[in-house]
């Protein structure tokens, strides 16, 4: 950044992300000009609630004078635009930080979700701006010039005027300005004058702005209703309001999924008004951690304390929008006594089991909804399993898994896989993999196939660290297909099985030929048609979690661990080579390249062959054996 100091008017240069941010916005989301006005406005509420706050939690040093509003004014002729708050207002180091620099990362954020819809060729989504945080450089869709006179809520503090094109720089000076707050001011271009029509101005304030709690006025008429829905009986709140509410204060263009209504009094009392959004935000798809930052807003005593709080619900409820208002906080409580707060716990263990309550009835009641809701945050909601050991059963009630007797998108509970176990059947089985289609076809399930044993089939990469921790489910131990222990005598193989000694000399030909590559080699008992297979030992990872592990780890040279391989004494390929090893081929080049062929097929299978180049060779040399006259 480079300044001048030999005049009161300084000039900054954009840092390159800002100038590349200003590009995207003004280049990518030209068809959604209206929503310049939302960030607008959005702001000015933040501003005229942090004002409040201060003047409500602290006694002196304040510029208190005036009402806490916003105003726009707008001439239809000049295509001026106006509008003015209120509210906390900026120091000079503060319309630097906020207006000039990348000052969070969700600019970033910003930029790489929207150059990732472009990349997919999606509707590119101007939803996106409010998510991210970068809502005041919207207004550059609809101006040449923007400019911005603020002075800070502080007694004697200094006006200053902020001014940019949007190009490459923009200037910092000194002002005489009276009045807290801030008025931002620009000529609208030829091509939105629309938005200095006073109708086309109140349009927009009630598709979005409706429900903002301080006065939106166009000239001296108010336009927003400023209703605290929450505080409403549930009874009387229409569908259309409640939906236009959640938008407001989720940043959303849709509607919600469903919404909950929480009245209580007793040890604590508050008022809530919950969301579930129909899809998951795209700052948690984009943001790792994304989480960690979102909350409902805090209320007290109708006055916004915390307008993302973490700590009412626990973080894998996050997803959850909405309002709780309580009268049984300090109206100056701090984010340290929130946190410490015994009035916030009790909140947050209501709220908790309020939530999960409703979801199991929707899952009851609304089975087609739940289905909506579970593939959107299903995923979110399983990390509670780990963590909010309080609520486990509940949240094991809500786990939903497709089965291999279900069709693909269809959902079974633990209870009721529970209640259909084959006869004679003890344990829940599951086997996890990328993919239903790589899952079904993998010869570990072949013969829960043959004893019609359902099997559940976890592809979410998440499960493979929440499922195993369940341990059992109605005194039934979960296990995965590979450590499951299987009885050789109820499935008979598609041939005859080798005798003793047979078998021994082809488990020690596979030994011999396989070295250090495997744990060991052994009879199968779970293989019907297949001829060899791998599985982890009985102490060992299984095979899907070690790959999580392996992606999640620092170390990309993370070793993975040696399989045992399994091999159907009842397959021809097997028998073939145990005929072989009985008359003394064992060191025959086509018989160790079969072995070898056998092994990493069954790699092949689990993902885990390094080397197709080698694969496909020997296989070509398998071939011109085979067909060799």
């Amino acid at each position: 950044m480079s300044s001048n100091t030999t005049s009161p008017v300084r000039e900054f240069e954009y840092k390159a992300e800002m100038k590349q941010l200003l590009d995207l916005i003004v280049h990518s989301l030209y068809t959604h000009p209206e929503i310049f006005l939302r960030e607008l406005i959005s702001n000015a509420s933040d501003a005229l609630g942090k004002a409040r706050f201060r003047m409500l939690s602290s006694d002196e040093g304040l510029e208190r004078s005036g009402d806490l509003k916003i105003t726009i004014t707008v001439d239809k002729e000049s295509g001026n635009f106006v509008i003015e708050d209120t509210g906390i207002g900026m120091s000079e180091d503060e319309l630097i930080s906020n207006l000039g620099t990348v000052a969070k990362s969700g600019t970033l954020g910003f930029m790489e979700a929207l150059k990732e819809q472009q990349k997919e060729g999606q509707r590119l989504d101007a939803n996106l701006i409010g998510q991210f945080g970068v809502g005041f450089y919207s207004v550059f869709m609809v101006t040449d010039e923007v400019t911005v006179e603020t002075r800070s809520l502080e007694s004697g503090s200094q006006g200053w005027r902020w001014k940019s094109s949007g190009q490459g720089s923009y200037t910092i000076e000194p002002v005489e300005r009276e009045a807290r707050g801030t008025r931002i001011s620009f000529t609208l271009k030829e091509e939105f004058k629309e938005f200095a029509e006073e109708y086309r101005i109140e349009q927009v304030i009630k598709k979005y702005s409706n429900f903002v709690e301080y006065p939106i006025c166009i000239g001296s008429r108010q336009i927003n209703s400023m209703t605290a829905l929450w505080q409403r009986p549930k009874s009387e709140l229409k569908p259309e309001e409640v939906n236009e509410f959640y938008k407001f204060i989720a940043n959303d263009f849709k509607d919600p999924l469903d919404y909950l209504h929480v009245s209580v009094e007793g040890a604590v009392s508050f008022k809530a008004l919950l969301f579930i959004p129909s899809e998951a935000p795209m700052e948690l798809l984009y943001n790792q951690g994304a989480l960690e930052k979102r909350g409902p807003q805090l209320y007290v005593k109708k006055v916004l304390i915390q307008n993302e709080c973490r700590d009412l619900l626990p973080e894998y409820l996050r997803f959850v929008s909405g309002v709780v208002d309580t009268e049984d906080l300090s109206l100056n409580v701090s984010r340290e006594l929130v946190q410490a707060s015994p009035v916030m716990a009790k909140i947050k263990q209501i709220l908790t089991s309020k939530l999960l309550g409703w979801f199991d009835t929707i899952a009851k009641e609304e089975p087609e909804k739940f289905r909506t809701f579970y593939n959107a945050f299903g995923t979110i909601l399983k990390i509670g399993l780990n963590t909010d050991f309080t609520n486990r059963d509940k949240l094991i009630d809500l786990l939903r898994f497709e089965t291999t007797k279900t069709a693909e998108g269809e959902y079974v509970t633990l209870k009721q896989y529970s209640e259909r176990m084959a006869e004679g059947q003890t344990e829940i089985y599951y086997h996890s993999g990328s993919s239903r289609a790589q899952m079904l076809a993998h010869p570990n399930l072949e013969y829960f196939k043959k004893r019609d044993i359902e099997v559940l089939l976890l592809s979410d990469p998440v499960d493979v660290f929440v499922i195993p921790s369940i341990f059992e489910y109605d005194k039934k131990p979960l296990k995965s297909i590979e450590k499951a222990e299987i009885d050789m005598s109820t499935v008979e193989p598609e041939g005859e099985r080798l005798g003793a000694e047979g078998t021994v000399g082809v488990i020690s030909l596979f030994k011999e030929v396989l070295g250090d590559r495997i744990a060991d080699v052994v009879e199968s008992k779970r293989l019907v048609s297949s001829p060899v297979t791998l599985v982890s030992g009985k102490d060992a990872m299984d095979s899907q979690f070690e790959k999580m592990m392996k992606m999640m780890s620092k170390d990309a040279d993370m070793p993975a661990s040696k399989k045992i391989l399994e091999v159907n004494t009842a397959h021809p390929i097997i028998r073939n080579l145990a005929g072989k090893h009985a008359v003394g081929l064992s060191t025959d080049p086509v018989v160790r390249a079969a072995v070898m062929q056998l092994f990493e097929s069954a790699l092949l299978l689990e993902g885990d062959l390094e080397s197709v180049a080698d694969y496909v060779s020997r296989m070509n040399e398998l071939v011109e054996a085979a067909t060799r006259a």
